[in-house]
């Protein structure tokens, strides 16, 4: 009998330590998330996001875009993200500490009750001209590639969250976010969805780019009356934020007074006046799968946009909307992205625009890529203040000066929404845009989103192919300098946010040296403390430069519509 005691006595101490062993709820490692789609759902290949917040009061993936580091906000969920292919029902997805991460590392979220959530951004598999295969959010749509229609997602659960617990939080994508709603035509505002063959082609699935046609005065009661056109850039679902309620004159007073320009209601007011100038006014929507806006010109990874725009949907335009075909009559205006894209529309085909007024444009000079020398500079994030330490490089910054976010928390951002340029936000959309194709298909990055080490090669191609306005301008100004007189209106504010500011001013600098002080162009600076969105004049002031400008034109013969008559 003695002899068993010891054996018991083991067996005991075994048994004990297997129960304290034991994980907790079941989990067979450190705390995780498994996100998995219903029975009967289709498989996805996507981006996967976990989004955690304190709060309850929305669900934390429309609280996303208050994590921005573009947004300057200082709340929003923390994100943990994967790729995923092929997920199929019955098969979950697990994110954990090997995932993206942004604000914060995955081991940093600490102990707490969180609402959680997961979504899953939708890729679709498309078959290039140039050969490449590659899985891409698509859309003709303004939407943010975490908004797409097709989208899944979880509903918020609320949670007790332990990293240092074994833990598996599961998530199920019962959810789908739905279609878009149609705008609606009305006397003064069309809505048009055109195809473009071109795109069509290059992509291998049907490409759409539509319009969104403000007509002028009287449009109808002058069936024989041609108008000139202004084409206007920079996702803005109206032209000017043209609005004909009242109501929603107190609604936009705030936003409208920052930028010195008048409430959409305001404008509808001059735009309807008896005397104002007859134009018909076209917001372009053209989104490319790496962001809202295809940046309007032809790019190795976007496709041709600027042909297709030049060749398809101008041409399709003018023939429904009775549009003067010539290029006095078509004028290119945007701001920020759309002023990029109508100071590179106007560069790249200077005898098919007649004038271009560009507002504080995405960077036009990249040895001023905000803050940064593409072509001398090491690095994105940081530079080196003395032998023993480095600087953070801001990306925004308020109008007193305080920087607001640092270009290595937007890369770290991107990096979470999407692998391979894919996260449809700032930084990635200029790679994709001004970059080369890689091997695989995808956009070379420009830097390492890890280090910020810049890449020089690839900074040399986006020179090379006319991506840098300012040095496309300098190297072909013998062929462009006849063809721009006039046609150049530049203005910023010199506290831009992003500093853009600075791009402007060597734009400014190279036209000065390659066609004198005396050469026709524009330049104005808001100050002081005037930020991204500063105009010099109101949206009816700009309507009516346009039209003066086109009224002065020597091919303006069938150009008295700009005058304030429709005959």
């Amino acid at each position: 009998m003695s002899t068993g005691r010891p054996l018991l006595r083991f067996v005991l101490r075994m048994l004990a330590f297997a129960l304290v062993s034991a994980p907790v709820l079941g989990a067979s490692g450190p705390l995780r998330f498994t996100v998995s789609l219903p029975g009967g759902a289709e498989p996805v290949t996507g981006r996967l996001i976990v989004l955690v917040q304190r709060s309850g009061e929305v669900e934390p993936r429309f609280a996303l875009s208050a994590v921005s580091p573009a947004s300057g906000a200082a709340e929003g969920p923390a994100l943990f993200g994967i790729d995923v292919e092929n997920l199929r029902p019955g098969a979950p997805a697990t994110v954990d500490a090997d995932a993206d991460s942004h604000p914060i590392e995955f081991a940093g979220l600490a102990a707490g009750d969180y609402h959680v959530q997961a979504l899953l951004i939708r890729y679709t598999q498309v078959h290039r001209a140039d050969g490449h295969s590659l899985w891409v959010p698509l859309t003709d749509r303004w939407v943010f590639a975490t908004n797409l229609p097709g989208n899944r997602y979880s509903k918020p659960r609320k949670v007790r969250v332990d990293p240092a617990a074994a833990e598996d939080i599961a998530l199920e994508l019962t959810e789908t976010i739905g279609p878009l709603e149609e705008p609606q035509d009305t006397d003064w505002v069309r809505h048009v969805r055109i195809k473009s063959e071109i795109l069509s082609r290059f992509w291998g699935v049907p490409m759409h780019i539509r319009a969104h046609v403000l007509l002028p005065k009287d449009f109808l009661k002058h069936p024989q009356a041609r108008y000139p056109a202004v084409y206007v850039f920079g996702h803005r679902p109206v032209p000017f934020g043209f609005n004909t309620d009242p109501a929603s004159h107190e609604r936009s007073q705030g936003s409208a007074r920052d930028g010195n320009v008048e409430t959409g209601y305001e404008f509808y007011q001059s735009w309807s006046g008896e005397d104002f100038p007859r134009m018909v006014a076209i917001v372009l929507e053209h989104p490319s799968p790496y962001f809202v806006e295809s940046y309007a010109i032809n790019s190795a990874n976007n496709g041709p946009y600027g042909d297709a725009l030049t060749q398809e949907i101008i041409p399709a335009l003018e023939r429904q909307f009775r549009l003067i075909s010539a290029p006095y009559a078509r004028i290119v205006e945007g701001a920020s992205t759309g002023g990029w894209e109508a100071l590179a529309l106007q560069l790249h085909y200077p005898d098919y625009f007649g004038g271009a007024w560009v507002f504080n444009p995405d960077p036009i000079d990249f040895s001023r890529y905000q803050l940064v020398d593409i072509y001398k500079d090491e690095n994105m994030f940081s530079i080196p203040a003395s032998p023993w330490r480095r600087v953070e490089r801001p990306f925004k910054r308020s109008r007193e000066g305080q920087p607001l976010a640092s270009t290595r928390d937007l890369a770290r951002f991107e990096a979470l929404l999407g692998s391979k340029g894919r996260s449809g936000y700032q930084l990635d959309i200029w790679q994709a845009t001004h970059g080369p194709v890689g091997e695989d298909g995808y956009p070379v990055p420009l830097f390492d989103k890890q280090t910020g080490r810049i890449d020089h090669e690839v900074a040399q191609y986006m020179r090379e192919h006319g991506y840098d306005l300012t040095a496309y301008a300098r190297a072909n100004w013998e062929q462009l300098g006849p063809e721009l007189g006039g046609k150049l209106n530049l203005f910023a504010g010199e506290m831009d946010d992003f500093y853009l500011n600075l791009g402007v001013y060597g734009f400014q600098a190279m036209l000065e040296e390659v066609a004198g002080p005396d050469y026709p162009a524009r330049f104005e600076y808001g100050r002081p403390k005037k930020g991204h969105n500063w105009h010099h004049t109101s949206w009816a002031g700009v309507v009516r430069e346009m039209a003066e400008h086109i009224r002065r034109s020597p091919f303006a013969a069938e150009g008295v519509a700009a005058a304030g008559s429709p005959e």
